[in-house]
């Protein structure tokens, strides 16, 4: 230890460590704040990076039950959404924390006078930004990586996803009005997440603790080399994330490290939860530390995470989908009926059950249920213990936008199609069982030109097209329906395997047309009965319902939300091709 008398608020240092004879020099691998482009420490005192009216703790948070089924997670980048010029986003706060908030803006369009050729900006009366994710009914807005990555210049910012950390407890300092001001981006942080959670949002971190931006260069291996990184036989960078390295996790100081950092922004930045990338690359021990930590500082906080099957870890010790059981608080994204919807992600052309390949049927059973053990004869890939520990989606940041993986797929649809399509594909998802969850933009269709993997894509590609939501409105508004719909009856947000087995039970159909009974009474719902008919047929269906009584239909077409449609008591109800129908019955 070293100590200095006196206030050092805004001291700059780093460490130096004698290793095998040599000095070598890093950041503090636990840094609060750096100067501009992450390469040297700054002493900071935390309690001068406070905004007015900065209102920590669980207390000061919106309403949330906890339960991960009650959440409606949006997923969005913070230089994506204001970017584009016609956001009506303040200039100054495109690309940064502050343009969330900003209220009440909407899009602008440029108008030529055709006698003067002269170009103005007029605003519309189309909502952008915050106020329009706000007005889509979400709890949750999920940040792609917030804290300070390597692979943007943060005088100097271009685009780039951020999944490529080098200081884990800092703020990136692109998305600060004042990058080279060491509390700036501090305070704005804390100010866009104040801000959100005024407005009834809660706010989820994006965490990459399984690599870092380059192995070599990181502080903990400058200080202690040979120590954070798993290593191959031969001595080189173990490499199960496929981007360089991956961290061992398993190691008592990495996994202290790692818990730390969590439980680190969880208080001093008020946060709400955390997606972990690539979590299969972290042992099981790490992961239930991490969520025990977060559920001591706030109940309610919520961990998604990415299971897929990587790293060089023993099979029984990896955080993945397959040992899903042996963690606690976690739900992970279902990849088995995003690619049952609309087709495997590895390959543009394949189609999925929502766009004609029926023999996918069986990977939307097993996502309606949300993986649970429901049935032996359900081929569920992976298997939840709730259906709560199921992310239900048919888009993300990663690969093609659901818009283009249905221009890609499904031969010479029109846009109306892939606005069809799009509602269809989702409205299953969006109504099964467990959590929720969509990339922003794909509300309105967002397309990426076909950019599969457009992490280091320009503004052009990866801005939020705001103007395009005016065009593709009755999506927004369905959607916002479903989700009105879902918040509405607690029968879409069963908490337990035992309430999904006992009280959705499947209807006999043709046609392959999917269709489930829900029991509202069981769970206390305003509704006795609920039937969500789902059919991907190119027409009609005819579908026999449990009961000759009165049902309210409350989903029909391209209409969504909690409002009666039409009233019908007849025993049998016909369902419009690539649709989705929804009744109540009280």
């Amino acid at each position: 230890t070293a100590s200095i008398s006196g206030d050092q608020h805004l001291l700059p240092y780093v460490y130096q460590a004698e290793v095998g004879g040599f000095f070598r020099e890093a950041v503090d691998p636990y840094v609060r704040a750096t100067a501009i482009e992450g390469d040297r420490g700054v002493v900071v005192d935390l309690n001068r990076t406070n905004p007015a009216k900065w209102t920590p703790g669980a207390a000061n948070k919106p309403a949330f039950s906890g339960k991960p089924t009650d959440a409606v997670i949006y997923e969005t980048h913070v230089r994506d959404l204001s970017i584009d010029s016609n956001s009506g986003i303040p200039v100054a706060h495109r690309g940064k924390f502050l343009a969330f908030t900003d209220y009440n803006t909407t899009t602008t369009q440029v108008v030529t006078n055709k006698k003067t050729k002269k170009k103005t900006v007029v605003k519309t009366k189309n909502p952008s930004g915050t106020s329009a994710i706000k007005d889509l009914g979400i709890s949750h807005i999920q940040f792609l990586p917030i804290y300070d990555y390597a692979s943007v210049t943060e005088a100097k910012p271009t685009f780039n996803w951020g999944y490529d950390p080098k200081n884990f407890n800092v703020p990136e300092g692109s998305y600060a009005t004042k990058p080279a001001d060491p509390v700036n981006r501090i305070m704005e942080l804390k100010t866009m997440i104040q801000s959100l959670h005024d407005n009834g949002i809660r706010v989820i971190m994006d965490v990459v603790y399984n690599h870092v931006w380059d192995a070599g260069s990181f502080s903990q291996e400058q200080l202690v080399p040979g120590y954070f990184f798993r290593k191959t036989a031969s001595g080189e960078y173990a490499n199960g994330t496929g981007v360089g390295n991956e961290t061992a996790s398993e190691r008592p100081m990495v996994r202290k490290f790692i818990v730390d950092s969590v439980k680190y922004w969880a208080t001093e930045y008020n946060l709400d939860g955390f997606r972990f990338d690539l979590m299969g690359i972290h042992d099981i021990q790490t992961v239930n530390e991490v969520t025990a930590a977060l559920k001591a500082i706030d109940p309610t906080i919520i961990v998604i995470a990415e299971g897929w099957n990587m790293g060089t870890l023993p099979d029984d010790q990896k955080a993945n989908q397959v040992n899903i059981a042996k963690l606690n608080n976690v739900a992970m994204f279902n990849d088995q009926i995003r690619d049952g919807l609309k087709g495997s992600v590895f390959n543009a052309t394949d189609t999925g059950w929502a766009t004609g390949k029926i023999s996918a049927a069986a990977d939307v059973y097993a996502g309606i249920v949300g993986n649970t053990d429901y049935s032996a004869s359900f081929l569920t890939k992976w298997t939840t213990t709730a259906p709560g520990q199921s992310v239900n989606y048919v888009e993300s940041h990663d690969n093609m936008t659901l818009a283009d993986k249905l221009t890609a797929s499904v031969k010479g649809i029109s846009p109306a199609g892939v606005a069809q399509l799009s509602q269809f594909a989702s409205s299953v998802a969006f109504l099964s069982q467990g959590v929720p969850f969509l990339q922003a933009g794909q509300e309105f269709l967002r397309s990426k030109n076909g950019n599969e993997n457009s992490y280091n894509a320009d503004d052009a590609t990866n801005s939020l097209k705001w103007s395009t939501k005016v065009k593709y409105a009755a999506t927004t508004k369905y959607y916002q329906g479903l989700f009105a719909l879902r918040a509405a009856h607690p029968a879409f947000r069963m908490s337990t395997t035992a309430q999904v087995k006992a009280n959705l039970k499947f209807l006999k159909t043709t046609n392959d047309v999917i269709a489930y009974s829900l029991n509202g009474k069981a769970v206390k719902d305003k509704a006795s009965t609920i039937v969500v008919i789902h059919n991907p047929n190119p027409g009609a269906a005819t579908v026999t319902l449990p009961n000759k009584k009165k049902w309210e239909i409350v989903v029909k077409g391209g209409v969504a939300g909690t409002k009666t449609i039409e009233s019908i008591t007849a025993g049998k109800v016909s369902v419009a091709g690539q649709t989705t129908m929804v009744l109540t019955q009280k």
